[in-house]
């Protein structure tokens, strides 16, 4: 059996222990390393799998592992990516892709001149549901695509998010990125104007804006609009939604991401909790990537989709700037 070596650079982010959990579940695939500059971050996982540690990613980079999955503070992402893909290894990189246009299409570009393939994770695309109503769009059940209405709220993360210096922005840039993704896959078209609103209104004293809705206009006629806030509560069951009502000349579509789910709400835990019993969006990602590069096909999810959804944010920060909307 052919095997994948495959190694993790930060777990910054939290995404990066399901899927670690989704790697080490897959047979082709071995981990053969985990570097971060905090070792307590990810000692629990070394000494559990038995992975080997490093302090410095350049050296898990000079190792002969042939991929690497990156879930680092947003600002390190261009470095990380340029650097995996100059060491020949292929990339699967935590969104946003990076925190501008300019540095997307250098990511991009390095990946493509060192022949190494460059996949943005945007696991939302295989949930359940999201894969049912792309596949009734694509059989023209509701007709014409002619408007989206999306939700991505979450709860306010905390941590190195709301440091502008190292996450480059707050929940306009946070949450709009997966759900337009998803608006950019159903429609099969580019956004051509954005018009947005941000603001910090649900927490106090933060440097990030946590209030955040979006709408956009397609060339194809589409048009869509997407409240990205970080309006969940602490006590909300789990960190947010993603829904999409896509509307279209024959019906619609309602879509919510996230409905495979048991509620529990009791007193003594303080909280709602849900347990889901549906597929794992984050495996079959992780699982369409390694099945891409043993494969050698093209990723399910490329650097320019990844460019496509946050170019749409920034936009949205400048049309916040500007009180008016913004061409692309």
């Amino acid at each position: 059996m052919q095997q994948l070596k495959i190694g993790m650079i930060s777990f910054a982010h939290g995404h990066a222990n399901s899927y670690l959990q989704a790697l080490v579940s897959i047979p082709e695939v071995k981990v053969a390393g985990i570097a971060d500059e905090n070792r307590d971050r990810v000692a629990k996982q070394t000494e559990h799998h038995g992975i080997p540690y490093y302090a410095d990613y350049r050296e898990l980079l000079k190792t002969d592992i042939e991929a690497v999955v990156i879930c680092s503070e947003n600002v390190h992402h261009l470095e990380h990516i340029t650097e995996a893909a100059r060491a020949g290894k292929h990339v699967l990189c935590e969104k946003p892709l990076c925190l501008s246009v300019q540095e997307m299409e250098e990511a991009i570009r390095v990946c493509s001149e060192n022949g190494v393939q460059l996949m943005t994770a945007f696991p939302c695309r295989y949930l359940p549901a999201v894969v049912r109503a792309k596949e009734a769009v694509d059989r023209g059940d509701i007709g014409e695509i002619v408007a989206i209405k999306g939700t991505n709220r979450g709860s306010m993360p905390g941590r190195w998010f709301i440091e502008p210096g190292l996450s480059g922005g707050g929940a306009l840039l946070d949450h709009t990125v997966h759900v337009m993704d998803l608006m950019n896959w159903f429609t099969g078209s580019r956004v051509t104007e954005v018009y947005a609103y941000a603001a910090t209104r649900f927490h106090e004293d933060l440097a990030v804006d946590d209030t955040g809705m979006i709408s956009v206009k397609f060339e194809n006629g589409v048009f869509g609009v997407l409240d990205t806030s970080w309006s969940r509560p602490k006590a909300f069951p789990t960190w947010g939604d993603v829904t999409m009502e896509v509307i279209g000349t024959k019906g619609v579509l309602s879509i919510d991401g996230f409905a495979q789910s048991n509620e529990l709400y009791s007193d003594e835990i303080g909280k709602g909790v849900w347990a889901y019993w549906g597929d794992s969006m984050d495996h079959y990602m992780v699982k369409g990537f390694v099945e891409a590069l043993l494969e050698e096909t093209p990723v399910p999810i490329t650097g320019t989709d990844g460019l496509r959804s946050t170019e749409v944010a920034l936009a949205g920060y400048e049309s916040v700037s500007r009180g008016q909307p913004v061409p692309l």
